[in-house]
This record gives structure tokens, C-alpha cells and sequence, in this order.
């Protein structure tokens, strides 16, 4: 890609370059500079106050240039005129009317263009040359495999698993759509001498999940200078991103806020996303996190439920549960534990349709009743006189569940830092690793106070009382 050979990094510009660049687009400065700030050089470049400023919404740090902006949209138009770009995005079909497939491959024929070896491939614009001055994010998808073990228990662990797998799928679908072009047969897959590989695709993906923001009016989007802009929540949070009348994307100082001159000015990628999302996305988290804020853990139907097959065929719930920090107490969420929870005594069945076009599929019920969309379940539980009986059986599974996390997590606790782990990933696996311990024991206390309180309710007890009569052991795991 942007490199002389497959072996060799990907060619970059230093940051100074970026005002001239920038001045040279249309991008207007107002009092604010990039770079790296002073103390903290290792943490990349940033936007700077070059004066002293104060709350103004009426005069915008920055202003960028519409056509500057890397959205969807903006690429449909460049590829009108780059015939080699609009060659790509028609070759991957569906994935290239995406704005992820559309901005991770404009990125990548970026990459092409500026290649020096490559002399007769796409069209320059603006953007060919800002690419040059993004730099390498150390995602966890780049972490080495001992880094990401000590990652074991966490819910970032399968999280990176995952995104590596969908990265896989991505980049076999853009490859099988292209090595039938000419030019990319021979630039980008030739077994010998092609360019493209899968840390390329890796490292696009890495460039659009840190620094993409949603714009009003411009969806899902990267902003050059303004995505230079580090992360700062709550009331740390300086400054705000948005679009004018005509487009154009604005850096606006918060109402209130004073920065000094030096000082950064920072935005918000988003205060509710919990630390793994933050680790995952971003590859970092704030010195003052002190809660893992949210947390997704995967549930599984048993293997000896007899409807689990059909279960899974009409779930269109996300299968598993969500735990969250509400003020200083902790809530769950879940579709899909109901699906778990339930069987054919309580009343659910399944049964074998034939559509119009002659081809079978299975529909559920419960109680006779049509369940369209799993996600209702709970709706029809509420209103049944076994409500608290089913709560008793989601709250079993999902303690069961939290203590299993629990024991996996501190199973897999690593006191000392190998030599080749780097800084940065062990840190950043010791913090996640404590947070959510600390949520997980919260989480656990939480549910074990709801199963006391439901094993006193007169229809358990009710329950618990028909199935000793009847000789039955009753498992709510």
C-alpha cells in the first residue's frame, strides 16, 4: 500500500506538513494549532490553543471544507471521475453502497495512488495526501497473541476475536470481487509482487474505527484536522463538532469553557461507551475510569434443551445479556434470555409453515399466540400468572453465568509483565481486567439479591411446592 515493497511500512508525512496542507484546501484555523502537545509527545498530535480562548460559538475553531470530509457520499461523487475507484466499489456490490465498505476502500486506493511504484492508478485529490498524516493506532486488533491473552476473561477478548473474523470475511470479499480487474490483479493480489494484504485491511479498518464521528447532517464520517481532536468526557469535554448550512464541519468551542494558550482541546467520542468499547475502538482509556460503565456477556442455549435448534433459527435477539451502571447501583438487560428460559410445558411451540413461494419455515407461538419477533417475549411473560417463575429462571442463568466470567477472569490473572508484551497493552489489559472484576462481583451481588426475593414469592413457592408433590427436581440453572 503506502509502501515501496509488502514488507516495508506505510509511507507517512510529519504532522508539521498538515498546516500547509490544510491552508492550502481551504481549512480555517482560528487560534488553534496541531501537534503534539508539550509533556506529552507520546501520545501523538492534538489540537492546541495558540491563544488564550473563551466559549464563543460564533466563531469556529475550525472550519473544514465539505469536499474535505471522508463520508459516503463524497466518495460517490470522487468516483464519478476516478474510474479505478468506481471499478472497486461497483466490484464489491453491497458492501461498497456501506459507508464502512465505501470509506475503507476509498482509504485503501488512497493507499494505492501514493504509491511510488505505481504510476497509471486513480486520481489525486485533497484526501490522497491527508492519509499520509494518520498515524498507526495501536488497536487490540494489532496486539501481538500474548497481549491478547491477557485479555482471558474479559469481554474485549472475544470482542477482538470477532472483529478479526468479520475483518477476514471483509477483505476475502473485496479480494475475490477485484482480482478479476486488471490492475488490481496485478497491484494488489499478484502472488509475487502484489501489494495488499490482510494487515492492510486491518490497518484502514483501524484508521476508520478511532477517528470516524457522526456529523449532523453528514452521518458516520471522518473529519480531517478536527478527528486530530483527543477524547475528554464529562466536563473535560472542550469543544464540539457539527455541521453549518452548507456542509462544511466545525470545531466549536463548549459555551463556558476557557483554554489557556498551549492548552488541548478536546472533544467527545461518545461518554457512554463503556471501557471495552473504549480499549476496542480507540486503544485507550482515561487516567479517572473507575467503572467498567457497561458490559456484554454471551449466553448460550443448553445443548440437551430439545427446542434449542428452532430457538436459535427464530431468535432475533442479540444472544446474551447486558449488564450496566445506572447511577451507583447495577441493571441487566436481555431479548434473549427469555428465548433460554422457557420451554414446551410453559407454553412454547413451534411450528412448520409453508410460504407462497412453496418453501418451509418455522414459526413460534406462545400459547397459540404468533411471536413474530422474539424480542416481544418478555411482553407476553409479564402478563403471565408464572412471571415471577420465569424471572427466577433468567436470574439463575445469568448469576450462573457472572459467576462463570468471575472464575475465568481470575483464573487467568498474569502478576508479571513478559518481555514480549509492550507497555501500553499490559497496562491497558490490567486496567479493563480490575474494572470488570469489580462490575462482575457487583453485578453478582445484584442478582443474588433478586433471587432471594423471588424465591419468597407465593408463586415460586407455589411452583417449588407442585414439583415436590409431583417428585420432580426442579434445576433453575
Amino acid at each position: 500500500m503506502i509502501k515501496r515493497g509488502r514488507q516495508e511500512g506505510w509511507l507517512k508525512e510529519p504532522i508539521e506538513a498538515l498546516p500547509r496542507w490544510a491552508t492550502f484546501h481551504g481549512v480555517k484555523f482560528n487560534h488553534v494549532k496541531i501537534g503534539p502537545l508539550p509533556g506529552f509527545e507520546d501520545r501523538g498530535s492534538t489540537v492546541i490553543a495558540s491563544n488564550q480562548l473563551e466559549g464563543d460559538k460564533a466563531v469556529p475553531l475550525l472550519v473544514v471544507p465539505k469536499d474535505l470530509i471522508i463520508s459516503r457520499s463524497n466518495i460517490e461523487l470522487l468516483a464519478r471521475a476516478d474510474r479505478h475507484l468506481r471499478q472497486v466499489l461497483e466490484a464489491i456490490g453491497d458492501f461498497g453502497r456501506t459507508t464502512r465498505g465505501a470509506v475503507l476502500t476509498f482509504l485503501l486506493m488512497q493507499a494505492t495512488i501514493c504509491c511510488p511504484d505505481i504510476k497509471d492508478i486513480g486520481l489525486l485529490n485533497p484526501l490522497t495526501e491527508y492519509v499520509k498524516f494518520l498515524p498507526d493506532e495501536l488497536l487490540p486488533t494489532f496486539w501481538s497473541e500474548e497481549e491478547q491473552e491477557l485479555l482471558e476473561g474479559t469481554t474485549l477478548r472475544p470482542a477482538i476475536r470477532a472483529k478479526l473474523n468479520s475483518l477476514l470475511r471483509e477483505f476475502e470479499t473485496v479480494r475475490s470481487a477485484t482480482e478479476s480487474i486488471d490492475w488490481c490483479a496485478k497491484y494488489w493480489w499478484d502472488e509475487d509482487h502484489g501489494m495488499v494484504n490482510f494487515e492492510d485491511w486491518m490497518r484502514v479498518d483501524a484508521m476508520y474505527r478511532s477517528r470516524a464521528l457522526e456529523f449532523p447532517g453528514a452521518g458516520d464520517c471522518m473529519m480531517p484536522c478536527v478527528d486530530m481532536a483527543n477524547h475528554a468526557s464529562g466536563d473535560a469535554t472542550a469543544a464540539l463538532y457539527e455541521t453549518d448550512e452548507e456542509g462544511n464541519g466545525l470545531l466549536l468551542l463548549r459555551e463556558g469553557k476557557k483554554i489557556s494558550e498551549g492548552g488541548e482541546i478536546t472533544i467527545t467520542y461518545g461518554d457512554d461507551k463503556g471501557a471495552c468499547e473504549n480499549i476496542f475502538s480507540y486503544g485507550f482509556l482515561e487516567n479517572n475510569t473507575t467503572s467498567a460503565k457497561v458490559m456484554f456477556l454471551g449466553l448460550e442455549i443448553p445443548d440437551d434443551d430439545p427446542l434449542r435448534p428452532a430457538k436459535l433459527f427464530v431468535s432475533t435477539a442479540a444472544p446474551g445479556f447486558r449488564i450496566s451502571e445506572k447511577g451507583d447501583s447495577i441493571e441487566w438487560e436481555s431479548d434473549f434470555v427469555w428465548l433460554v428460559s422457557i420451554n414446551e410445558e410453559d407454553g412454547l411451540d413451534f411450528k412448520i409453515r409453508q410460504t407462497t413461494d412453496g418453501k418451509s419455515e418455522i414459526q413460534a407461538f406462545w400459547k397459540e399466540r404468533e411471536l413474530n419477533d422474539t424480542s416481544k417475549i418478555r411482553t407476553y411473560l409479564e402478563d403471565d400468572s408464572a412471571w415471577d417463575v420465569y424471572q427466577l429462571r433468567a436470574t439463575v442463568l445469568l448469576q450462573n453465568r457472572v459467576e462463570a466470567q468471575i472464575g475465568t477472569i481470575q483464573a487467568s490473572h498474569c502478576t508479571e509483565q513478559e518481555l514480549t508484551v509492550r507497555d501500553v497493552p499490559w497496562r491497558l489489559a490490567e486496567h479493563l481486567r480490575s474494572l470488570e472484576l469489580d462490575m462482575l462481583k457487583r453485578a453478582g451481588s445484584l442478582l443474588d439479591s433478586q433471587k432471594a426475593k423471588l424465591l419468597e414469592s407465593k408463586t415460586v413457592l407455589q411452583y417449588l411446592s407442585m414439583a415436590e408433590d409431583d417428585d420432580e427436581e426442579v434445576d433453575f440453572s
